[in-house]
């Protein structure tokens, strides 16, 4: 299982809910890395749910905790809201609160998702694994955009019946490959390397479907066979 947190509500459905946080990022003067807040806000946004996502649910909605100050509320909402479009996904709330009553020298957002699943089991055959999008963080992840997974990718393999995914954390691949048991070196690939936002994420499949995986993730598709 990912890192979500399940709690059954009936035989047959549980909820699901994930959670992402940043520091240090932001327009303050001390933030280490400086980026707009809406940005910020789609960042933590799109890591909560792909993790919900990847846990098999149905996200219902979405909780800020800013400590970045009353005025970059409307940014951080602006954010989850371009990751809600970009996934087309309908009918997904958007709540929080903000600490007003003192002020910050750095950014800090925390951000919950809350989905919905199916009690089920998804088994697949999982004979074949593959990085898509490479693992970037800080600038990187702005500077070399077009190497990021995009979300709305993620969102369309995660309804496929035939597929397991995983993202990529802040420990790198490597530690997400040793999570699910599987032993791969590459040497083009830096496995140790932190994941940053989930620029990327693993994806586990039937040999097979190799040809059509490929296909649609296209150039963010890396082979770890």
């Amino acid at each position: 299982m990912r890192d979500a947190l399940l709690i059954p509500i009936s035989v047959r459905e549980s909820l699901v809910i994930t959670t992402d946080n940043s520091g240090g990022i932001g327009m303050k003067e001390q933030d280490l890395v400086q980026v707009p807040y809406d940005t910020v806000g789609y960042f933590s946004f799109r890591v909560a749910m792909m993790e919900c996502l990847a846990a098999g649910a149905r996200p219902l909605a979405v909780v800020i905790q800013n400590f970045c100050g009353e005025s970059e509320w409307k940014e951080l909402v602006a954010g989850v809201q371009k990751g809600v479009l970009e996934l087309g996904i309908e009918n997904i709330q958007i709540t929080g609160s903000t600490e007003s009553n003192f002020p910050f020298v750095q950014s800090a957002v925390g951000l919950n998702v809350i989905g919905l699943k199916s009690n089920s089991t998804k088994v697949i055959d999982s004979s074949a694994v593959a990085l898509i999008g490479l693992p970037l963080v800080g600038h990187e992840v702005l500077e070399q955009a077009e190497k990021v997974a995009p979300l709305s990718l993620f969102y369309q393999l995660s309804l496929r019946e035939d597929v397991l995914l995983w993202p990529v954390g802040s420990k790198g691949v490597e530690h997400e490959l040793q999570r699910l048991d599987l032993m791969i070196d590459s040497y083009e690939i830096n496995f140790k390397k932190s994941g940053g936002p989930a620029t990327s994420f693993l994806i586990m499949y039937p040999k097979e479907r190799e040809k059509e995986i490929a296909e649609i993730a296209g150039t963010y598709f890396h082979s770890l066979q």
